[in-house]
């Protein structure tokens, strides 16, 4: 098969944008062109590799296959060229890392610092739940991922680099604001507002739950830590959160952190990557920082 490698990264650009006019941007060419160099690819392999379905475009398994194969074969070379401007004394690349969102709080800031030191990196950056990260995990579309629960079904590495104490916030103005030592069953009447199931934070606190055989009184599911915020400073209820979502403080927006025994729950941040993933010296260079950072 003649399929050129720009012509392979048109692909990729196709599968991660959904659409023949995004590949098109992605790869600052023309729609025509890039509507042309796609035919031509589909022609060289002799198999249909994508269908548009209400505007958006959708692969194939033929097409899936491509995808895979063309984002290792571009993996590949990207690693080489960064192994080769290694050599050089030169610090340059792509790194691609996602991370929870409630990650959010601190990777910036520490990306800012190593990109600070490293200025001619491109870096891409993607926040999103635990679900998501642990999607694109599976496919391997990211140098590294930062998570407080590694998924236990993926071959995964990861070390751990920063403490995440989980906490329980009341508003500023709740009756147990000022309460000390509080039993978890003093808790037992209070209704509780957490984050979704299968994000970190949840899985973590219903750990901690079944283990202090305590019930909580769910009344509400929200998909971020500002949300649950703003929903506790209202009066809907107590909720549990990562101590940085508070940006480390002990009060925040309304909210205040409760002196309730067995917390904070004991939760780490972890580096994680596919095992036996070879990871490029960028990777590996802010894998250090990271760990450096802990340190």
């Amino acid at each position: 098969m003649n399929v050129s490698f720009r012509q392979l990264r048109l692909f990729l650009a196709l599968h991660e944008t959904g659409s023949v006019s995004g590949a098109a941007r992605a790869m600052h060419v023309t729609q025509p062109t890039a509507s042309m160099q796609l035919r031509e690819i589909g022609e060289a392999v002799g198999l249909p590799l994508y269908e548009v379905i209400g505007r958006k475009v959708h692969l194939t398994p033929a097409g899936l296959d491509l995808a895979r194969t063309a984002r290792a074969m571009v993996r590949e070379w990207d690693s080489f060229g960064q192994q080769v401007a290694a050599t050089k004394g030169l610090a340059r690349g792509r790194l691609k890392v996602s991370v929870v969102s409630t990650a959010k709080y601190f990777v910036p800031r520490l990306l800012g610092r190593f990109c600070h030191k490293h200025p001619a990196i491109d870096v891409a950056l993607e926040v999103l739940n635990r679900d998501g990260v642990v999607q694109r995990m599976r496919e391997n579309l990211d140098d590294l991922y930062i998570m407080s629960m590694p998924p236990a079904d993926l071959a995964v590495e990861g070390e751990v680099f920063m403490a995440n104490p989980l906490v329980v916030i009341a508003a500023s103005r709740h009756p147990l604001a000022r309460g000390q030592g509080l039993a978890l069953r003093a808790l037992a009447e209070q209704r509780f507002i957490l984050r979704e199931r299968g994000s970190g934070t949840r899985m973590a606190s219903d750990r901690h739950f079944r283990a202090e055989r305590f019930v909580p009184d769910v009344r509400m599911e929200l998909g971020s830590n500002e949300a649950i915020k703003e929903a506790v400073a209202g009066g809907l209820g107590l909720g549990v959160v990562s101590q940085h979502a508070l940006h480390g403080h002990s009060r925040e927006h309304g909210v205040v952190v409760l002196d309730v025994q067995g917390f904070p729950i004991a939760s780490q941040w972890s580096i994680v990557h596919l095992a036996g993933k070879r990871l490029s010296p960028i990777a590996l260079s802010f894998r250090d920082h990271l760990l450096g950072h802990s340190r």
